[in-house]
């Protein structure tokens, strides 16, 4: 039992750092968020991102067949995430920015604006193929797992994920606290582009795949 404990342990653990430290759009979103605004947006995005993960768990974990079925339209979520990020990242670019000076003190916003941004985590995180992906396959490698086993593998994994994420607020906000105006909005337009270049590839992947 203990054995099982610890194989469940060690192999979330590197489910949860491959998953997190994967270059996607996920990442770069965070950085222009907790830049743009302040470390609570970035909070807002990180905690969208994880309630979709875990709704996927859950999904995979009790309802697989539906997951697999998901899967088959994979080319239709592509398309629809590829729109999402060139979106966003032509947003960002087109968007004229006003940046000032970083203070010690956070700049507020309204509440409905960190709803939206939590809603973009959810939305950019679920409409990813490659999470839906990682999580199917994640899941059909432990289908003859117990509960138990199950529920340490991706308790850890989700949690490795979540704090990671939180790393990646904190780094941001110390860099927006040492960079210029200027360099802020350089910042923004090089995460933007980034994003929108991240868009177009997924696009392009999936006009790929369907041939």
């Amino acid at each position: 039992m203990q054995l099982q404990v610890l194989d469940a342990a060690w192999k979330g653990i590197l489910i949860g750092l491959f998953m997190a430290i994967s270059v996607g759009p996920t990442l770069f979103a965070v950085i222009k968020y907790s830049m743009q605004h302040n470390y609570k947006a970035g909070l807002a995005f990180v905690l969208g991102v994880s309630v979709s993960d875990i709704m996927y768990v859950t999904i995979a974990n009790f309802a697989v067949s539906f997951l697999t079925e998901l899967g088959k339209y994979s080319n239709y979520i592509g398309y629809g995430g590829a729109v999402l990020l060139i979106s966003v990242g032509l947003s960002g670019l087109l968007r004229k920015i006003k940046a000032q000076r970083p203070g010690k003190t956070n700049l507020v916003i309204s509440g409905g604006r960190y709803v939206r941004i939590w809603f973009s985590g959810w939305l950019i995180n679920s409409i990813n193929p490659g999470v839906i992906i990682s999580w199917l396959a994640a899941v059909t490698a432990t289908a003859g797992k117990s509960g138990g086993y199950r529920f340490v593998l991706f308790g850890i994994c989700l949690g490795i994920i979540l704090g990671i994420d939180f790393l990646k607020i904190a780094l941001a906000e110390r860099i927006r606290l040492l960079l210029t105006p200027r360099r802020i909005i350089y910042t923004q337009r090089a995460l933007a582009g980034v994003i929108l270049v991240l868009g177009v590839l997924l696009f392009i992947k999936t006009l790929v795949a369907k041939g």
